[in-house]
């Protein structure tokens, strides 16, 4: 053992201990930092004196010679992690249908005042008004307005629904560009962290901006991930990550659908291929996966696409929350029109002219849906045509304004048509009231699902705070137990420095 070995050892303790105190000056700095994982220098003697050898020194036992950092440990759980992404898709996910469902909830506005279902009921007390009173001229005018005002809230619904439409694809295309930003990201930092860990860094503070861009790409598209050595790499190092689409259940697809390719450099951009429809497929390196298949993944966009409409597996046909709920309004008012015209076609206006169509598209020969239904321009210029007796001949009959009002509440088996949209014994009011009832119903489910969702990330991520977060008491007792082990290594360098210059400075001067 050299002579000097005494201070190599406390100059390495010195350094060993300074080492700690940056990484804990480290770790108090970034304890606010979103996405940080705590820092841990982990210590280990360094190789006895004598080693091994046929001509090592014969001592009592091998004699220690100091300490030496082994590794700069971020500490963090790939379970945990693998977990918080699950629960961030499915978070993700029942987040943004809820917020839809919600929206959708606050245009349709029922039960208020400015409602359809309300308008509806103005309407047929109105009819009630007309049929007391066949003759009065404000009567006739009344339910003239009354119409118009349910027209108009069908206008006002189906057009409000279609911008949701058109916001619903801006926010798709908004988040594809989100999520191709993010796979850009992650590879670059791929990259970086590719550079470094051959030649033996472990680069602790990349991993986390790497695993921070991943949890954000978790809640919009489910992912399975996996780290791959980047080749010569320390033990402790994370290396490269892939990342696959995968789906509900975390399984990557099959073919693999592989959005950032670690051992290859290279990444994958999402897209999305849209029609005025809806959503046909979704592409990824070159695989196509079809819509239907898709929603089935969760995550934002996933929620995104089924809200907007998609379309249907091995069918043409493209379903969605927004485009249902056109469709079903587009039923409602196109039944709405065909059974009031066949009532009121029946009856007598108050000149004993036949009735003529009371609700009609704007434009002629056009299809009536919720969007161009309107009250008959003639009706609206002379209340007078409305055909409120039942017959022409008796002056102040008002029981075709009855059979009007009845138009509400008979059940669809009564009328004389082959195909229909509505069940059997389904009215307008009841088949009405089941879009607002299975709205509600969906509504209250995705705002049960998100809240039990968050719940879980949040205990997850907990979880993963426990593990990674920075504790400011416990990076200030650690930083206590440093200084303190610098001090006493400084102490230690000293007194050999002390010994050393007695030895050589106070010995062999006898006699001089």
């Amino acid at each position: 053992m050299s002579t000097f070995h005494g201070l190599e050892m406390a100059r390495q303790a010195l350094f060993a201990q300074q080492s700690a105190l940056y990484t804990t000056g480290h770790n108090i700095s970034n304890a606010n930092t979103d996405g940080y994982s705590r820092q841990r220098v982990n210590f280990e003697t360094t190789s006895p004196f004598p080693a091994a050898s046929r001509n090592r020194p014969h001592i009592p036992g091998q004699m220690g010679t100091g300490v030496q950092i082994d590794t700069v440990q971020r500490l963090r759980d790939r379970f945990l992690d693998m977990q918080y992404r699950a629960e961030n898709s499915k978070a993700g996910y029942w987040d943004t249908k809820n917020k839809a469902l919600g929206r959708l909830e606050t245009v349709l506005n029922e039960p208020s005042k400015s409602g359809l279902s309300h308008t509806m009921d103005q309407f047929w007390e109105s009819l009630q008004t007309l049929s007391v009173n066949p003759d009065n001229t404000g009567a006739r005018s009344v339910v003239s307005g009354r119409g118009e005002a349910v027209a108009d809230t069908l206008n006002y619904l189906s057009k409000t629904i279609q911008a949701q439409r058109t916001e619903q694809e801006s926010q798709i295309d908004v988040t594809v560009k989100k999520a191709n930003s993010l796979l850009h990201q992650i590879n670059e930092i791929n990259g970086k962290i590719n550079a470094i860990e051959p030649h033996g860094y472990v680069a602790n503070d990349l991993y986390d901006d790497r695993d921070r861009l991943i949890d954000e790409l978790s809640e919009i598209v489910n992912i399975h991930v996996t780290h791959e050595s980047s080749g010569g790499a320390p033990a402790s190092a994370d290396g490269v990550v892939t990342i696959k689409l995968a789906d509900s259940k975390g399984t990557p697809f099959d073919p693999e659908r592989v959005l950032v390719n670690g051992q290859a450099g290279e990444y994958n951009n999402i897209s999305v291929h849209k029609t005025n429809e809806g959503v046909s497929s979704i592409e990824v390196d070159g695989e196509t996966i079809e819509a239907s298949q898709f929603i089935d993944t969760l995550g934002s966009l996933s929620a995104l696409i089924e809200t907007y409409g998609y379309e249907k597996e091995n069918s043409e046909d493209f379903v969605g929350v927004l485009p249902d709920m056109l469709e079903q309004l587009d039923n409602l008012a196109a039944e709405l029109a065909y059974r009031f015209n066949e009532v009121h076609k029946d009856g007598f206006a108050l000149d004993g002219s036949a009735g003529i169509d009371f609700f009609v598209p704007n434009e002629e020969g056009a299809t009536i849906t919720a969007e161009n239904i309107r009250v008959h321009q003639q009706i609206i210029d002379h209340p007078d045509l409305i055909a409120a007796s039942e017959t022409m001949d008796f002056d102040g009959d008002g029981k075709n304004a009855i059979n009007l009002g009845h138009v509400f509440d008979r059940p669809f088996a009564d009328w004389d048509k082959e195909s229909s949209a509505f069940e059997e014994n389904q009215s307008i009011d009841a088949f009405y009231e089941s879009i607002i009832g299975n709205l509600g119903v969906d509504a209250q489910e995705a705002k049960r699902m998100y809240d039990n969702t968050e719940i879980l990330r949040s205990q997850v991520s907990n979880q993963r705070l426990s593990v990674s977060a920075v504790s400011l008491d416990e990076e200030m007792s650690n930083m206590i137990q440093f200084q303190h082990a610098y001090n006493a290594a400084a102490r230690s360098m000293t007194t050999i420095d002390e010994m050393l210059d007695k030895i050589i400075n106070g010995m062999g001067i006898v006699g001089r």
